[in-house]
């Protein structure tokens, strides 16, 4: 049986080639951004993050009790464990400044601190660096969170979340997506901006030179060229250069104004300001204005300083009647005379004493200035009744 003959295939064409020349190939190198961009290294999200982290830090932890007559402050070793030191190694400003950064950027939403406690007693209260934890579901409603390969109940640490995510509400989201391209754009800006401050793409004058004559030839003849005809020794000297050789134009290069890059910086400023709830002039962009900075207090640090409050008032307090509170009054805006004028106004009303109203401007407590008074003579409240004009006296 005769083999069957293998038609060969039909030679193959050549491929065209075609060449691609793009003008000034190192000059597009060093403007293209490229690599990963990572929030916590963009100054604009930075700015805004240490921010809020330091204005949460700054605030007072106040230990509450809930009484029939209203919430009264309570001072022991507890409260003044988490206020003054929560970590043997930090502060409470440094602790919660940690916790507030964590949230916002490194744990994408997510803060885990593990309580230390003996016989009962808070000892201490460690942060655990994002890169030690993970949070593994457990079931449909339930989850664990793991510490180092360690898996821990979420009631025996304290779990903070920012942006809860909608498919685990447990677990946080953070603004990574939401930043994430106009943190490229902020750092494409930045390098095209380092790019043309330092690219030497940007030449006034350009001589235009006969290639036919010999010194043109090397680097060396085209430097004495330049120092025959053009290198001058005083400033604003002529140059004498030869008609049928030289010829000279000015330009004018590319600058930044050109590209309207410090508009789109601000656009993208102001993005960064409204998706992390910060007003603009704390990235640089804009007057300040009073009622923006105290709209800020209450719509953007109150929301983190509650959930902060809150899950250490579930996980570290056994009394019901107990809560931890930030002291925001601290941190709003105002004038010193209208300080004094709320002072003044409710200390005549017997609402202060007087020495709440001294702490009230930031003033040392005094003696005698304990009790109420009201309007009148500044009497005590109590003996308001024991006037004689009221007693069938005189007047006097």
């Amino acid at each position: 049986m005769s083999k069957k003959k293998r038609s060969r295939p039909a030679p193959r064409a050549e491929p065209v080639r075609r060449s691609i020349a793009f003008a000034g190939a190192d000059l597009w190198e060093s403007i293209e951004c490229r690599g990963y961009v990572s929030l916590a290294q963009n100054p604009e999200i930075c700015t805004a993050v240490d921010t809020i982290a330091r204005l949460i830090a700054s605030m007072t932890i106040h230990l509450m009790e809930n009484t029939e007559t209203g919430d009264i402050r309570v001072k022991n070793e507890l409260s003044r464990k988490v206020d003054i030191s929560p970590n043997n190694n930090m502060t409470r400003a440094a602790f919660i400044h940690w916790i507030v950064k964590t949230l916002m950027l490194e744990g994408n939403g997510n803060a885990v601190v593990w309580p230390e406690t003996r016989r009962g007693i808070l000892r201490d209260l460690k942060p655990v660096p994002p890169a030690f934890t993970a949070f593994v579901p457990d079931g449909v409603w339930d989850y664990r969170v793991v510490i180092a390969g360690q898996e821990y109940d979420p009631d025996d640490v304290l779990h903070f979340v920012l942006n809860p995510g909608s498919y685990y509400p447990w677990k946080g989201e953070g603004y990574r997506v939401a930043l994430t391209d106009v943190a490229n754009n902020l750092k494409q800006a930045a390098t095209t901006e380092k790019s043309f401050m330092y690219s030497n793409w940007k030449p006034s004058i350009i001589v235009k030179v006969d290639a036919l004559t010999d010194e043109f030839a090397s680097a060396e003849g085209r430097s004495k060229l330049l120092r025959e005809y053009i290198d001058t020794a005083q400033a604003g000297e002529p140059w004498m250069i030869p008609s049928e050789q030289f010829s000279v134009e000015q330009v004018r290069p590319l600058t930044l104004s050109d590209l309207a890059l410090a508009d789109f910086v601000q656009l993208d400023k102001r993005t960064v300001a409204a998706i992390l709830g910060v007003p603009p002039f704390v990235l640089g962009i804009g007057d300040f204005h009073r009622d923006a900075w105290n709209n800020f207090i209450s719509s953007t640090i109150m929301p983190v300083a509650k959930n902060i409050e809150q899950e250490m008032t579930k996980k570290l307090l056994y009394n019901p009647d107990w809560f931890f509170r930030f002291n925001a009054r601290s941190l709003y805006n105002y004038d010193l005379r209208d300080l004094a004028a709320v002072a003044n106004d409710q200390y005549v009303r017997g609402i202060m004493t007087g020495n709440e109203v001294r702490d009230w401007i930031g003033l040392s407590p005094l003696s005698g200035l304990d009790d109420l008074v009201i309007l009148e003579n500044y009497i005590p409240r109590g003996m308001i009744g024991d006037q004689n004009k009221l007693n069938g006296g005189d007047n006097t």
